[in-house]
């Protein structure tokens, strides 16, 4: 077993011995799909995968072989062991090369399985790199296209950070259009969410935004992307215009007309 095998050992015995039976039944009332979790307060994973991570430098690793090591971490499919996986790839982020958004793709596409690994992984790693190759923002227009809901939502989180600091506008505006009307609940609240992070730096777009398509856009969408607006803005927003009513067309019994 070479150096890089032990770490991982030791690492996820750490884990085990941290974990809390009543916090992984607790943990898994936040998901509606399957999930594994060790059971453990977020902190606490940070900081093991934050002292486990000294070590990894110590051994003097390049970036494609603790890649490697990530990789291994999301194949266990424990939601602890992702997020320290995420951690350890953002820590290279002045590493990154655009090539290595392939990798990162990868692991949306293949592990990526509840909005927690989803959200961790595309706030840093897979924002930070479209932050730094901005034409990379191109492909997330791909992803919007996928029957992978997870990659879809992916589509729109990744950009939370940058839209947050006014970044993206447009691409916020290109991805909340194709996820429009997705019929996924965490789709909806994701580029709804995104459109809020939006607001922070261009409230006035993302309200004339929403209110063009109000009539269109899911509730939850609505609701997320006008969370911060001030109530003068919500208020009108969250009115949705009623249809107008079709008068019925009377028909004409033609044989009571009276002759003329």
């Amino acid at each position: 077993m070479n150096r890089s095998d032990e770490l991982l050992k030791a690492l996820r015995q750490e884990l085990k011995d941290n974990s809390d039976p009543v916090l992984r039944e607790s943990g898994k009332g936040f998901f509606k799909e399957e999930v594994k979790l060790y059971g453990m307060r977020n902190v606490t994973t940070m900081k093991i995968g934050k002292r486990r991570l000294s070590e990894l430098r110590n051994m003097a690793l390049s970036k494609t072989e603790i890649f490697a090591l990530c990789e291994d971490l999301w194949q266990s499919g424990y939601n602890e062991e992702c997020y320290i996986a995420c951690q350890w790839a953002d820590s290279l982020k002045k590493q990154f090369v655009p090539e290595d958004f392939e990798v990162f793709a990868d692991w949306v596409e293949r592990y990526v399985s509840n909005w927690a690994t989803c959200d961790t992984l595309c706030n840093h790693t897979v924002g930070d790199i479209v932050s730094m190759y901005p034409e990379l923002a191109d492909e997330l227009l791909n992803w919007t296209r996928s029957d992978n809901r997870w990659v879809k939502r992916a589509a729109a989180v990744t950009l939370i950070v940058p839209a947050r600091h006014g970044e993206f506008i447009e691409k916020v505006f290109e991805i909340s259009d194709a996820l429009l009307t997705d019929p996924d609940d965490m789709v909806r609240k994701g580029y709804g969410w995104l459109l809020k992070s939006a607001s922070e730096s261009h409230e006035a777009k993302v309200w004339q935004y929403v209110m063009e398509r109000k009539n269109v856009m899911p509730r939850v969408s609505l609701r997320y992307a006008i969370e911060k607006m001030p109530k003068e803005l919500r208020a009108p927003a969250m009115i949705k215009q009623k249809k107008p009513r079709r008068r019925k067309s009377r028909k004409i019994d033609e044989s009571s007309k009276s002759n003329e």
